[in-house]
């Protein structure tokens, strides 16, 4: 467990989520380290089926309550509740609140479309223009165990950004971000934060922030992409069992 935890985090199937404000989960962000958002098809899955999935989760610096369906438990049946923060509100507050501009960035994005649609509108809504050096199309990473980029590595070795915004799936940025900290020889933000600039941009469906508060952007997503999210959404009731069986013990 990161140093990092404290008395404001809530011990779940093992993992210690951030269980404070976004003002605060953003200031600590800011500290450097691994940040991810894991979803609640994630924990129901590759928590349980991938053990470097489940080591990026248990090393990372700062664990965001994103899953709305674990939220929702937690307040139903849990101990204690937990105030959800998701990758969306995360990533929006720290664009928000940083200047991507002034301060060095990198942008790792799953391919070509994506990255044109993501920076087009980051320049648009955030008045920045990446640097071609600073933005790298992801190859496709293997579905399970470790990953390794030696390319990228040496990339963002040399530029030493002071933040790496990891726009891959999930599943398999957190393993592609476990791996970057552990083989850096410095310590940047590490952002997985899962579609959430594509829900920006428009790349996938846009979530307006009263349909993520509510834990609603599961439902759009599943209208946007019936054939790809309802199977994926269907199968993160799988979480449902892993909390009544396991609660804040891990089940791997």
């Amino acid at each position: 467990m990161s140093e990092r935890l404290n008395a404001d985090s809530c011990k779940i199937l093992g993992l210690y989520f951030f269980n404070g404000s976004l003002a605060d989960a953003l200031k600590l962000s800011r500290k450097g380290g691994l940040v991810v958002a894991p979803s609640g098809p994630g924990l129901a899955s590759d928590l349980t089926n991938c053990g470097v999935y489940a080591r990026a989760l248990l090393e990372a610096d700062l664990v965001l309550p994103d899953s709305g369906l674990m939220c929702l438990w937690q307040q139903w049946f849990g101990t204690e509740t937990i105030n959800r923060i998701s990758g969306l509100t995360f990533l929006t507050g720290y664009l928000k609140s940083r200047s991507v501009e002034k301060e060095s960035s990198f942008w790792i994005m799953p391919d070509e479309k994506q990255a044109k649609a993501n920076l087009s509108w980051l320049s648009q809504n955030m008045d920045y223009s990446a640097r071609e050096c600073d933005v790298y199309i992801a190859p496709m990473y293997r579905k399970t165990g470790e990953i390794e980029d030696s390319i990228l590595l040496n990339k963002i070795r040399e530029s030493k950004p002071s933040t790496i915004f990891i726009q891959v799936g999930g599943g398999v940025q957190e393993r592609l971000g476990l791996f970057l900290k552990n083989n850096l020889e410095y310590r940047p933000t590490i952002l997985c934060t899962g579609a959430a600039l594509a829900f920006l941009s428009g790349e996938q469906v846009r979530i307006p922030s009263w349909v993520d508060r509510f834990y609603l952007g599961w439902l759009l997503r599943c209208f946007f992409a019936p054939q790809i999210y309802i199977p994926r959404y269907l199968k993160a009731f799988r979480l449902l069992y892993l909390l009544n069986k396991f609660g804040k013990e891990c089940p791997v």
